[in-house]
C-alpha cells in the first residue's frame, strides 16, 4: 500500500536526517530527488566530491552515501512508514545508487529502525582521547549483530591482530603526511580560521580536528597535515584502543553501499548506548595496506572501514550543506 505523498517540509526533514551521515572528510557526496507522485526518493552520488587521490574508485564515497541511505531508512521508519529499498536500480546510470519507496504500514523491523532515530542527530565524530575502559561483551555482540543484519561483518581484533591493524594505520598516516596527493585532498576538505571553519557547509573545520596524538596507539589522523596549527595542542590517546574492522565478502559498488549502511547502523547503536566513535581510514587509502587487513585466519573479506569506539567526549557538531542544495523535487 502506498501512503499519501508527503508535504515538502516533511520530505526536507527526512533528507536533513539522511544528510547527518558521516562521509570521508565530511564531503557529503550525495544528492536526493523526491517524486511527489510515487512517494519515492532517488539517491545519487555526487562524483565531483570524490577524493581524487585518497578514494579514486569512489569506495569511500559509496560508504558515505550508504550511511546517508541508512539514515533515510531510519527517518522513514520513525515516521511510521516502511522504506522499500532498491540498490543500483539502473545499470546505465552509475550515479543512481538507490531508490527508496515509502509504503505503509511499517513492520517490526521498521519499529527497530525507528528506535535509532534519536541517535541520528546525536552521532558526531569524536577525534579526542577515549577512556581506557572496556566495552561490555554484550554491547560488542550487539554491534556485531547490527553489522550482520545489514549484510556485513564486524570484528574486534585483539592481541597481535590489533597490533597489526595499528601498525598498518601508522604506516599509512606516515605516508599521508609526506604524500602530495593526500595533502591536496586535505587542503580541499579542511576548513581553518574563524571565518571558513565557522561558516563552510562542508569539510572538516579546525575546531573538529581534535588534539594531536602525543603517545598512545589510537590510529588518529592529523588533519593539519603535520603543519603548525594554533590551538590544537597535543595529548596522549588510548594505549589499548577499541578498534572494529568492518568487512564485506566482495568489493564492488553494491558491497560499498551495504558496508555504508552497516557502518551507520553500528554507529547509531553505539551512540544510543553511550559510546563515542571516530574513523581510521588511512590504511584503507593505500591498496597495499588495505589488502593485509583481510581476516588473518581465513584470508577472506574486504576491509571497508576501521571504527574506533570507546567512552569519551562526544565530538562537536560539524556543518551540513543546506537541504535545498542536496534535494530536488519532481512531479
Amino acid at each position: 500500500m502506498t501512503p499519501p505523498p508527503l508535504d515538502d517540509a516533511s520530505v526536507a526533514q527526512l533528507v536533513k536526517d539522511a544528510a547527518a551521515a558521516p562521509s570521508m572528510h565530511n564531503a557529503q557526496p550525495w544528492r536526493f530527488r523526491y517524486s511527489r507522485g510515487s512517494g519515492t526518493f532517488r539517491l545519487y552520488a555526487d562524483f565531483e566530491r570524490t577524493m581524487t587521490h585518497s578514494d579514486p574508485q569512489g569506495r569511500a564515497l559509496h560508504l558515505g552515501c550508504g550511511a546517508a541511505l541508512f539514515n533515510l531508512r531510519v527517518a522513514v521508519a520513525s515516521a511510521g512508514l516502511h522504506p522499500e529499498v532498491a540498490l543500483l536500480p539502473d545499470a546505465s546510470d552509475a550515479s543512481l545508487l538507490a531508490t527508496v519507496r515509502m509504503t505503509a504500514p511499517g513492520d517490526e523491523q521498521d519499529t527497530e529502525l525507528g528506535l535509532l532515530h534519536p541517535a541520528v542527530s546525536e552521532r558526531h565524530t569524536s577525534r579526542y582521547p577515549f577512556a581506557e575502559t572496556d566495552i561490555p561483551e554484550d554491547l560488542r555482540s550487539a554491534l556485531v549483530d547490527a553489522a550482520h543484519r545489514e549484510g556485513a561483518t564486524l570484528a574486534f581484533p585483539s592481541a597481535w591482530h590489533l597490533r597489526w591493524v595499528q601498525e598498518l594505520a601508522e604506516e599509512a598516516e606516515a605516508r599521508n603526511l609526506t604524500d602530495d596527493g593526500s595533502g591536496e585532498d586535505l587542503a580541499r576538505w579542511t576548513r581553518t580560521g574563524p571565518g571558513e571553519a565557522g561558516t563552510a557547509p562542508d569539510g572538516v573545520p579546525d575546531y573538529a580536528f581534535g588534539p594531536r596524538k602525543h603517545g598512545g596507539r589510537s590510529p588518529v589522523r592529523d588533519f593539519s597535515g603535520g603543519k603548525p596549527a594554533a590551538g590544537l595542542g597535543a595529548t596522549p590517546f588510548e594505549s589499548n584502543p577499541h578498534l572494529a574492522v568492518l568487512t564485506t565478502a566482495e568489493d564492488g559498488p553494491r558491497d560499498w553501499l551495504v558496508a555504508g549502511q552497516a557502518m551507520e547502523r553500528v554507529l547509531l547503536l553505539a551512540t544510543a548506548k553511550g559510546l563515542a566513535s571516530s574513523f581510521s581510514t588511512q590504511a584503507l587509502e593505500w591498496p597495499d595496506l588495505r589488502w593485509p587487513l583481510r581476516d588473518p585466519v581465513t584470508g577472506t573479506g574486504q576491509a571497508q572501514m576501521i571504527l574506533r569506539l570507546g567512552y569519551g567526549p562526544k565530538g562537536p557538531v560539524t556543518h551540513r550543506r543546506p537541504v535545498g542544495d542536496v534535494l530536488g523535487f519532481e512531479p
